[in-house]
């Protein structure tokens, strides 16, 4: 007997909570989960929503990414808390820095997944996420970006541009009611990036709030890192 995969149903996966440590001498706790039986075919380093506003390692896209697709797309997913916010998993050293200090703490990540040679990472950012993978994804090795609701706040445009230089995928997923940046604005915003693939969800929204809102990131996520595992599978254990 299966059942349906929604809310927090938390399928199968080796999960361990881990710490990475900054090269500013900062502690930040955080979660691997990987596929459990097998190597994962890549990796996602989430970044969270604005702390300041609630965001942190289990904002609800973030957790339900770590919760699935383990399973359902034999991907690791890295989730942690940038410096300063707080979780169930504990609170990271520090103070939240507006997005500048950060880069440390996304640097630290990237540390974590060279030192245990995790495959094919891409940056997974919401919302304040998006800022971090923008201003800093180009300095480390990773095979591209996703973007979920970004509000392009604090990424420059000059930033933004620099991904032009680069053949690495920025994918974009902009809610149709966004409170902050909406599909027609993203479109101008992101043109500097030629090959920025820009997914414009119609009746979304900035937190992504539902199920089917839900199913449809996870998808948008899995379309760009693994596609050969769509559809995603909506019932555990699988049916036929």
């Amino acid at each position: 007997m299966s059942i349906e995969i929604r809310g927090p149903l938390e399928l199968p996966a080796r999960r361990e909570d881990i710490e990475l440590t900054t090269t500013d001498g900062l502690t930040l706790v955080g979660e691997l989960a990987e596929p459990e039986a097998r190597e994962p075919f890549a990796t996602l380093v989430t970044l969270h929503p604005l702390p300041t506003a609630g965001g942190f390692m289990d904002s609800h896209i973030i957790r339900k990414a770590a919760a699935r697709l383990p399973a359902l797309a034999d991907l690791a997913v890295l989730r942690f808390n940038t410096r300063g916010t707080t979780s169930a998993r504990g609170t990271s050293d520090g103070a939240f820095d507006g997005g500048a200090a950060e880069q440390f703490d996304v640097a630290a990540a990237m540390s974590f997944v060279r030192d245990r040679a995790l495959p094919r990472p891409w940056l997974l950012g919401w919302s304040f996420g998006t800022e971090l993978a923008l201003k800093y994804g180009r300095e480390h090795d990773i095979e591209g970006i996703i973007l979920l609701s970004p509000p392009l706040h604090r990424a420059t445009p000059e930033e933004v541009a620099a991904w032009a230089a680069t053949d690495r995928p920025v994918v974009v997923l902009v809610p149709e009611l966004d409170d902050y940046l909406r599909p027609a604005e993203a479109r101008e915003r992101f043109a500097a990036i030629p090959h920025a693939q820009l997914i414009a969800v119609e009746g979304g929204k900035h937190l992504w709030v539902g199920e089917t809102q839900t199913r449809r990131v996870l998808t948008e996520i899995v379309a760009a890192v693994n596609p050969s595992a769509l559809p995603l599978g909506t019932h555990w254990p699988p049916t036929d």
